[in-house]
């Protein structure tokens, strides 16, 4: 306590004993400045001691009255610390429910070809779906390998945002997110074979089918039970939209033709031939330095950050958690599991990757091989978005200069351009649409109306 301060309180304490009225409270004028000790300054400064009072000064950290005083931290606070950024920056998972209407688990029932004990498979496809309103159009979207439909649910907010009657479906597609596949081995008196302790073991599941028109297949057979499931008396004008190995998916659908006069048009992300077929060659490389697991979903969607795989924080903390599920999970499910799922790392990473990409490694030239000619006979409107201009073959070149298809370029964003850049994702996809939407073509009329009306032509 300060000079000043014993004082003040002597002089208050002592007036109340004798019943006389509280002495004035000492100021500048009443009483003599003390002189400034550095010792007692640095006492004041740590805190008051044991017992003591603080004195609202106008150096006092209890006093933010004045503007020009000193506010003095306590010592528990880190000054003049560094800011954390990413460590302060949450990586708490976001839920589908933010940005879908619903998901729907839509069954289907196929025989697989090529087995000779006859076995059937039984495909329950998982997508996600915001109904579109009215005639509105319905964003059909395809993920890359190894990704979720979750890859295109900031991206779904996003043309909602700017095309408000808008739907979007975007589909798991087999062994990836939550599409599951169940085989059953018919026994021999026909029946399928009961599932309990007298029966033999089951067989290992077959390889899983991920050939380019099977893939194609699947995405038109979830188009259709959707409308089935909805009961949509029509499809409503389509617009495709594949990211990767998705845009090579929806090319195929839509050379097809299969979706017939629905189809509008389709948009293909960050994926052409040449590069794609380059790319492959270093992509055993790459899936041997990606962790195998990790130990917890948090982990995981920072790992995506972090390393600048997603570039959108936002977005990998809804993404990511389709891309990964609880060991325990998988192996119930009985899935193609990645490398080291059943190695000696125990569970100390118990979070793995749903789809092991690796074991799709038969698959990758089919998927790309041809496609920057497909891209440009299949029928429809047509669109390419890419990560940087590096990435065009020569047919595309080609195609792109004769004006066969829009481009569009955002050099700042990485591979997953839908989930780095949503905002100018979206506007891209709705301008594309309304340049393609038919309901807004104005026809002229007829001779033969014109004629029937009395009116000279």
């Amino acid at each position: 306590m300060s000079e000043l301060q014993k004082k003040w309180a002597k002089a208050r304490l002592g007036s109340q004993a004798l019943g006389q009225p509280p002495a004035e409270i000492p100021t500048a004028t009443t009483m003599p400045v003390p002189e400034f000790n550095e010792a007692d300054e640095d006492r004041e400064v740590a805190g008051p001691s044991p017992g003591g009072f603080p004195f609202d000064d106008d150096s006092s950290s209890a006093s933010s009255v004045s503007s020009t005083g000193t506010v003095i931290p306590s010592p528990g606070r880190a000054l003049f610390a560094r800011p954390q950024g990413f460590a302060s920056r949450s990586m708490d998972p976001i839920p589908w429910t933010t940005y879908f209407e619903r998901e729907l688990f839509l069954k289907e029932e196929a025989t697989s070809d090529g087995q000779s004990n006859d076995k059937s498979q039984k495909v329950t496809h998982h997508a996600y779906l915001t109904s579109p309103v009215g005639k509105g159009p319905l964003f059909v979207a395809h993920h890359g390998a190894g990704s979720s439909g979750l890859s295109f649910a900031v991206l779904s907010a996003e043309i909602r945002k700017r095309l408000p009657n808008a739907g979007i479906l975007s589909l798991d597609a087999r062994g990836h997110g939550s599409t599951t596949i169940t085989t059953t081995t018919p026994s021999p008196e026909g029946g399928e074979t009961a599932k309990d302790q007298a029966s033999p073991p089951p067989p290992p599941p077959p390889p899983l089918d991920l050939s380019l028109s099977t893939l194609a297949t699947d995405l038109f057979t979830v188009i259709q039970l959707t409308k089935t499931t909805m009961h949509w008396p029509e499809l409503p004008p389509i617009i495709l939209v594949g990211h990767s190995l998705g845009g090579a998916v929806v090319t195929e659908l839509a050379k097809s033709y299969r979706l017939g006069p629905s189809l509008l048009g389709y948009a293909v992300l960050d994926v052409v031939e040449g590069s794609a077929m380059d790319a492959l060659q270093s992509m055993q490389t790459y899936l041997s330095t990606r962790p195998t697991g990790f130990a917890t979903l948090k982990d995981g969607i920072e790992w995506h950050v972090r390393s600048r795989t997603i570039r959108n924080s936002t977005s990998a903390r809804t993404s990511v958690p389709g891309l990964l599920a609880p060991l325990e999970e998988l192996q119930r499910q009985q899935l193609h599991q990645p490398r080291g799922v059943a190695g000696t790392e125990g569970t100390a990473k118990p979070w793995r990757w749903k789809t092991d990409l690796a074991a799709t490694q038969p698959f990758w030239e089919e998927w790309f091989k041809g496609l920057s000619k497909k891209f440009l006979e299949a029928k429809g409107g047509k669109m390419l978005l890419l990560a940087g201009t590096d990435r065009l073959d020569t047919e595309l070149t080609i195609g792109q200069m004769q004006g066969k298809y829009a481009l569009q370029v955002f050099p700042e964003a990485g591979h997953f351009i839908h989930e780095d850049l949503p905002e100018k994702t979206a506007i891209a996809l709705v301008d594309f649409h309304r340049r393609n939407d038919r309901s807004q073509l104005v026809l002229p009329p007829k001779v033969s109306d014109l004629l029937a009306q009395g009116k000279r032509v």
